[in-house]
């Protein structure tokens, strides 16, 4: 038995590898292809790779661990991502399958990886990533009959704000930030939940006028969302409201001009943050020399650096690294914990995923004809990617460390809770658009009816 999981553990280092790429080739395949049909064919096959890259990963779990719970935890998961790509299905045919398809890998990955660390977080993770698929449920119908959500832009900032106040008052001071809230004993992160309110008044906001002045009031109340974020030092999700606000200026505008002013603007803010607060100072020498100070502010880095470097191409397989040697591993440095023992391949495999998931994002914008939609669609896909920039890129010294979680896979409530809203979203949008072009449709037959 001894050696047949010596063969399995090898044998799948290089399974996993084909089956990721080919997942990420079909996430791309889709793109070119506009018979339903086979599209059809690619979502079934897709499905079926992420079950077989997730039974991988569990198989090996049990081999490594020969304890019953991981299999019954497994058979969870199974059914709760095959209850949602099939809900889906059943009650919006007319769903974007490809965002769904994606979703539902991201968190069989991100569930697997996340019991291989911890088994007692993993579990919390798939309770709330439930909970959160049970939700995005009822978005569709939200988002097809609740017509006031472009006219309510002032409560989306008042909630937004005052959510972000409340923490920079009352918030703990954790790793140098105050970030979360503990409620009736339930910790959570609103910054993240104001994500969404503030994509929504941003867009509401530039539906209504692009006019200069507008823009100027505008800017304000996102700079307010930015200044308390800074304050609170959660400079990571500072940038990503800045960066967010800046393309979505450009969108609503199509001036090239506030791109270039938002660059200027961006660049004088993070020479000010450096010299305002320690812990990016600590960061940025992390950063650029982690070597020097490996025992002290290099530490983290320098670990996730040897873990990259340790898997390869193929990995070491799963559960035969040391993840656990990173700090927070299952929050910041996740990807690297995924490189180490899943390879080079798997993690570039990943974000080419997300990749897709992205460009899905911005062609689901650029069809939609109603403003308010394109600019949430756009919003939201902006902030997507940039959020998977800024947590890979920390954790791979591309970029100095920003502490932000990687969607759908690090561990985190409110991150999970909130991406998969985003998505559901989103997918919610192309529904609406596929229903204006089933009632062109209707129009254009009834009229060439009436004149034959």
């Amino acid at each position: 038995m001894q050696a047949f999981i010596v063969y399995y553990t090898e044998i799948s280092r290089y399974l996993i590898a084909l089956l990721i790429t080919f997942y990420a080739y079909e996430a791309f395949t889709v793109f070119r292809i506009t018979d339903e049909g086979r599209q059809g064919n690619i979502f079934v096959r897709q499905n079926i790779l992420m079950l077989l890259i997730h039974l991988s990963c569990f198989v090996s779990i049990f081999f490594a661990t020969g304890e019953m719970r991981y299999l019954f935890f497994y058979i969870m998961q199974v059914i709760v991502l095959l209850a949602a790509i099939r809900l889906f299905k059943l009650l919006y045919p007319l769903a974007n399958r490809l965002l769904i398809n994606n979703m539902c890998l991201l968190l069989s990955i991100g569930f697997a990886v996340l019991t291989r660390l911890s088994y007692e977080r993993a579990m919390r993770q798939f309770f709330i990533a439930t909970a959160s698929l049970v939700l995005a449920m009822f978005v569709p119908l939200v988002i097809r009959r609740v017509k006031l959500l472009r006219k309510i832009r002032w409560i989306y900032a008042a909630v937004g704000i005052t959510a972000l106040a409340t923490v920079l008052l009352f918030g703990p001071l954790i790793y140098g930030s105050r970030r979360i809230l503990t409620i009736a004993g339930v910790t959570f992160q609103p910054s993240e939940i104001v994500k969404i309110l503030f994509v929504f008044f941003v867009a509401a906001s530039f539906f209504l006028s692009v006019k200069f002045s507008h823009i100027i009031i505008t800017t304000a109340i996102a700079a307010v969302h930015v200044a308390i974020l800074a304050a609170s030092r959660d400079l990571g999700t500072a940038l990503i409201f800045f960066v967010v606000f800046v393309f979505m200026v450009y969108l609503a505008t199509g001036k090239w001009l506030y791109l270039l002013a938002g660059g200027v603007c961006g660049s004088v803010a993070a020479i000010t943050a450096y010299h305002l607060f320690g812990h990016v100072q600590v960061r940025v020498q992390a950063f650029l020399d982690p070597w020097s100070v490996i025992d002290a502010q290099g530490y983290q880095i320098t670990q996730s650096l040897f873990s990259i470097a340790n898997g390869g191409l193929f990995g070491l397989g799963f559960y035969q690294g040391r993840p656990s040697g990173i700090p927070i591993v299952e929050a910041d440095f996740i990807f690297s914990a995924i490189a180490e023992e899943l390879g080079l391949i798997f993690a570039v495999c990943i974000l080419l995923v997300c990749l897709s998931s992205f460009v899905m994002f911005m062609n689901i914008a650029a069809i939609l004809n109603d403003r308010f939609y394109q600019l949430i669609a756009f919003g939201f896909g902006i902030m997507y990617i940039f959020q998977i920039f800024l947590a890979v890129g920390g954790g791979t010294r591309f970029i100095p460390m920003t502490g932000l979680t990687l969607p759908f896979i690090s561990y985190g409530g409110s991150s999970i809770f909130v991406s998969t809203i985003i998505f559901a979203i989103v997918a919610s949008l192309y529904i609406v658009r596929a229903d204006e072009t089933q009632r062109e449709e209707r129009g254009k037959r009834k009229q060439d009816n009436e004149k034959n």
